[in-house]
């Protein structure tokens, strides 16, 4: 494989024919032509059964990530769900307590109606997931890691090896540190899932999922099929938008760390704030553990808990001036919000916490953003 950057630059290297386009071109059919005797010379029969708008991404995508396969899906969430469905009825998932919000209120209603049976652990504590295993045979495990909001650590190494010792395969949720960040199939996990409209993408103009597979297994293959009888399929122009967000995916994400460790250093000792979450910080309990298995940074996200609750954390949110208060991750733009009111009734996160994803505009612009809005 050619290094991440050349491979995100160039995506496969390809131009077109007949006028040699260095971009390549949008593959905006939904159907294709049979021959006379009823076969597919092109290859394709529909565009729900994989479009030659996919390949080009997909391919990168797996390469990216040292995988066997990949596919994109119509959003982050319709990837991790086509895996879930793809279980047999009554499978046992032990997912992390920390994660997606919105995927934990949906493991949870899929377990109260029957189709799952589903245990937590604590991100942090191998010790407990080890517990979890051996309680019940179980066929997935589910690490996201760092955890959002919180940004705990899980060793994926270990905790792959103590799924595969429990008859269980491993998915992780790599959505924040990337593939530039973190390579979870090179650790012993079985599939990695991409939110692919945070940092893959990373312009806030796609709305876009991704999973790659270290083997073609027989769970793999019902993934495939969720996604074509399921329908979750992306659109041609939002592949290519993806493709063109991902040529650039090592500068953004590189500069997002740099800023995003400057800004937890200078908030961690900020007299407003009572913690600063962030694994690239010496005093965060996972810090050893994400630099053994990140390469090159720790991720550009934070959270900081503000001293004076959550009346406290909405007023900070309310005056920044260049962060700007909205939902998501991993653009290029910052973006600050208050997570819990976010997450609603039944949040795990902190009332004190403002999570931020930080941008590639200048840190200093940052910090000052930050400073003057945490002024009282």
């Amino acid at each position: 494989m050619s290094s991440i950057e050349t491979l995100t630059v160039h995506g496969l290297g390809r131009v077109a024919e007949p006028y040699r386009d260095i971009v390549p071109p949008i593959h905006l059919a939904s159907t294709f032509e049979r021959a006379a005797d009823g076969s597919y010379p092109g290859g394709r029969v529909y565009a729900r059964d994989g479009s030659p708008a996919y390949i080009e991404a997909e391919e990168v995508l797996r390469q990216l990530e040292g995988g066997s396969q990949a596919l994109l899906f119509a959003s982050g969430h319709a990837a991790a769900t086509a895996v879930l469905q793809a279980l047999e009825a009554g499978d046992r998932v032990v997912a992390p307590q920390s994660m997606y919000w919105a995927l934990r209120k949906w493991l949870l209603d899929r377990a109260e109606h029957g189709h799952i049976q589903l245990a937590f652990y604590d991100n942090a504590d191998i010790d407990d997931l080890r517990r979890q295993l051996a309680a019940a045979p179980t066929r997935l495990l589910w690490i996201e890691t760092p955890a959002n909001p919180t940004w705990e650590i899980t060793d994926i190494r270990t905790a792959s090896t103590l799924a595969r010792e429990h008859g269980a395969m491993t998915l992780v949720d790599s959505t924040v540190p990337t593939p530039v960040l973190s390579q979870p199939l090179a650790l012993g996990a079985d599939i990695v899932l991409h939110s692919a409209t945070k940092y893959l993408n990373g312009h806030s103009d796609v709305v876009a999922g991704a999973l790659a597979t270290r083997e073609d297994s027989p769970l793999w293959q019902r993934v495939r099929a969720m996604r074509n009888l399921g329908g979750a399929v992306l659109g041609p122009f939002e592949a290519w938008l993806l493709l063109r967000g991902m040529r650039t995916l090592h500068l953004r994400v590189r500069a997002a760390c740099a800023s995003a460790l400057k800004l937890a250093t200078e908030l961690e000792a900020h007299p407003a704030i009572a913690q600063a979450l962030y694994p690239g910080l010496a005093s965060h309990p996972g810090h050893a553990t994400a630099a053994a298995q990140m390469s090159g940074g720790f991720g550009g996200m934070l959270s900081i808990r503000v001293k004076g609750g959550e009346a406290a954390a909405r007023e900070v949110a309310a005056r920044v001036r260049v962060f700007k208060r909205a939902t998501s991750l991993g653009s290029v733009e910052s973006l600050i919000e208050h997570r819990a009111s976010v997450e609603g009734p039944g949040t795990r996160c902190p009332d004190d916490l403002l999570r931020l994803s930080v941008g590639i505009e200048p840190v200093e612009d940052l910090l000052a953003d930050l400073q003057q809005a945490l002024q009282v």
